[in-house]
């Protein structure tokens, strides 16, 4: 206890260097944490587990769009993925200027309604395109014409049977245009405080670079979530890694397969009593089809017959596994 107490001199020497200001008796004050705002019903990042196979269909629907593009105006464009996010379908719709180029569409089958939207500088560079045009950039405050309405018409047909293509080995879709606009105020696709996956793609050409997005509802998504998550394609790639195995395995197995000519039915005692050359009256006559069992279940119907002076059936009718015929 003795060296935590201070000396004379030493408390002397403390109480001089108060009194000439040498030491600071105020509190240090530390700056205030910096708060930031956030919105809680906001998900501006999109849960990569939930919806890991969405990225398989962009990169795919951005290969696929290059070439469409290239080969449809005869020129060399590049598509990329710019960004991938999850927004209130408000904030998104209000950023648009008019006029732009809104595309809706459905996807069945699943419910509701989605949406490809080609910004203003897009849409009249790729009509500069159409035209003959190298499509550099040009500012024109004006609505679309008829003619330009119908092109980008076209040209969305043209995206949308591509991001039809995309979707084919994660959940195949029928995508149909429903509806075009080229005011902001007319899109009404979901509430605007619903929550849509919005992702954003560049199309570049010699003269200009613009964006184009395609924004999908998250309750349309949601009756499929767990075959777009990366636990159901894991697994999917796991069952897919096997079958061929078993395929080949399977191609080797015996199995057990039975032509039934007919039926009959005999008491204990007829059978107890039946000698050579005794005749069984069958329910089928030679005309009838015969019933052919797999593994003792029913398969197919086929005809008695000879094929190369052996006895034969050949098959005339398949049954489906609930016995009904197909």
């Amino acid at each position: 206890m003795t060296d935590q107490i201070l000396s004379q001199e030493e408390i002397d020497a403390l109480l001089g260097a108060m009194a000439k200001g040498e030491v600071n008796l105020s509190e240090e004050k530390r700056a205030a944490p910096a708060v930031v705002p956030y919105d809680l019903t906001s998900q501006r990042i999109m849960m990569r587990e939930e919806f890991y196979a969405l990225s398989e269909v962009y990169d795919k629907f951005t290969g696929m769009l290059q070439i469409a593009i290239s080969a449809m105006l005869q020129r060399s464009f590049e598509v990329r993925i710019v960004s991938t996010e999850m927004v209130k379908f408000g904030d998104f719709i209000k950023a648009f200027s008019n006029p732009t180029s809104f595309n809706l569409f459905s996807m069945e089958p699943l419910i509701g309604m989605a949406l490809i939207a080609i910004e203003t500088n897009l849409a009249f560079s790729l009509i500069d395109c159409m035209f003959g045009g190298d499509g550099k950039p040009l500012v024109q405050n004006r609505d679309f014409t008829v003619i330009e309405q119908r092109m980008l018409v076209k040209f969305a047909q043209e995206v949308l049977s591509n991001f039809e293509k995309a979707w084919e080995n994660v959940f195949p879709v029928k995508i149909t245009l429903r509806k075009t606009e080229s005011k902001a105020e007319f899109v009404h696709m979901v509430n605007p405080n619903d929550q849509v996956i919005v992702i954003a793609f560049t199309i570049a050409g010699k003269e200009f670079s613009a964006n184009l997005y395609a924004c999908i509802s998250y309750l349309m998504l949601e009756p499929i979530k767990e075959k777009l998550s990366s636990k159901y394609l894991r697994e999917k790639d796991i069952a897919y890694a096997w079958r061929p195995q078993l395929e080949r395995l399977l191609d080797d197995a015996p199995v057990v397969l039975i032509a039934e000519l007919g039926r009959t039915m005999q008491s204990l005692r007829d059978l107890l009593e039946m000698e050579v050359d005794d005749v069984l009256k069958l329910n089928a006559g030679p005309e009838d089809p015969v019933t052919i069992r797999i593994q003792n279940t029913e398969k197919f119907y086929g005809l008695p017959g000879v094929a190369k002076g052996n006895r034969a059936v050949e098959i005339t009718r398949m049954l489906s596994a609930q016995g009904e015929h197909s």
